[in-house]
C-alpha cells in the first residue's frame, strides 16, 4: 500500500509565470518541481503556499480544475509572506500543501440557474467555478456573474471577463464603487446588480465571495429576491495556519474554516456570521 503523503510537508513547485493583475494583486502559475505533486483540486479549495525562510499563507486556487497539473493562485500583497511572494521570479521554487477544505456545490447546482457574485479579489476563488460552468455549460440553467470592484483599475482578469461577456449563454455584469478615467459602466456596490440579474430565484444556486460585509448584504439582497437561504453559499478565509484543524486559529464557532470551509452553505453559519467576537 502506498504511503499517504504527510499533509504538513510542503511539496516543491516551480514558478512558471508571475502575472501582475493590478497594483497590489498578482497571479502565480506553478508546476511540480519533481515527480511528486499534490492531488487534483475542486473549485473553492485552497492551498498553503510556503516561501522558504519567510513563512506560509493560505490562498484559494484560481485556476482550472480540469488542468490540476498547473496550479494558479491569485492574491494581494498585503502581508510579509505575500509581499515576499510578489518578488519571486519564474524558475523560483516554493512549497505547496493541499488541496484543503470544502468546495463550491457545482454538482448540486446541475439543472439550476447559477448566480456567481464576487467582490474585489473574491473573484479569484470563484474563477474555477466559471471555468467549470463554461466547460459543462449544458448542465446548468442561466449563468449570471455579478462582479464588483473598487475602481476600474482594480478589476481582475479583464481578458477573461471580456470573453465571458461576449458569450451568448452567460450574463456578466460589472460595477465599480468609484468611476475613474473613461469608465462608462455601472457605478455602485455589487448588491445593486442583484435585482436586475435575470435568474429564477426559486431554482438557482448562488455562490458569493468577497469582503464579509459585501457577502452579508449580498445574502440579504438575494433573499429579498426570493432565493432560499439554503441555496446560498459563501466562502471565507480567516486566520488559517495549519489547514488541517490542529492549531485552532481558524475556529468559527463549532467549525474550523480550514476543514469545514472555506465554502459554507449560508444557513449553516448564519448565526455566527458578521459577529465581531467570532
Amino acid at each position: 500500500m502506498a504511503a499517504v503523503p504527510d499533509p504538513m510537508i510542503p511539496i516543491p513547485y516551480r514558478i512558471q509565470t508571475v502575472q501582475r493583475e493590478t497594483d497590489d494583486t498578482f497571479t502565480l502559475t506553478l508546476t511540480a518541481a519533481s515527480s511528486e505533486q499534490i492531488a487534483p483540486f475542486q473549485a473553492g479549495q485552497f492551498n498553503m503556499l510556503y516561501i522558504f525562510g519567510v513563512g506560509e499563507v493560505p490562498i484559494s486556487i484560481s485556476g482550472d480544475p480540469s488542468t490540476p497539473e498547473k496550479l494558479v493562485h491569485t492574491t494581494r500583497a498585503v502581508g510579509t509572506v505575500t509581499q515576499a511572494m510578489q518578488k519571486l521570479k519564474p524558475g523560483n521554487v516554493i512549497g505547496i500543501r493541499g488541496p484543503f477544505g470544502s468546495h463550491w456545490p457545482l454538482e448540486e447546482a446541475r439543472g439550476n440557474d447559477v448566480v456567481v457574485i464576487a467582490g474585489g479579489i473574491g473573484l479569484a476563488p470563484l474563477r474555477p467555478v466559471l471555468y467549470t460552468l463554461v466547460k459543462y455549460r449544458e448542465r446548468f440553467g442561466k449563468v449570471v456573474l455579478l462582479y464588483g470592484s473598487r475602481t476600474p483599475e482594480d478589476i481582475l482578469f479583464r481578458r477573461e471577463l471580456e470573453k465571458w461577456r461576449q458569450r451568448f449563454d452567460m450574463e456578466v455584469y460589472i460595477t465599480v464603487d468609484r468611476a475613474t478615467g473613461n469608465w462608462r459602466g455601472n457605478v455602485g456596490v455589487v448588491t445593486k446588480l442583484i435585482p436586475r440579474a435575470p435568474f429564477d430565484p426559486y431554482s438557482c444556486v448562488a455562490m458569493v465571495c468577497g469582503p464579509e460585509i459585501m457577502m452579508y448584504y449580498s445574502v440579504l439582497s438575494l433573499r429579498d429576491q426570493g432565493v432560499p437561504t439554503e441555496s446560498i453559499y459563501i466562502s471565507m478565509e480567516r486566520n488559517m495556519k495549519c489547514a488541517i484543524g490542529f492549531c485552532g486559529h481558524c475556529q468559527y464557532g463549532p467549525a474550523f474554516i480550514c476543514k469545514d470551509g472555506p465554502v459554507f452553505r449560508f444557513d449553516q453559519v448564519e448565526h455566527l456570521f458578521n459577529k465581531r467576537e467570532i
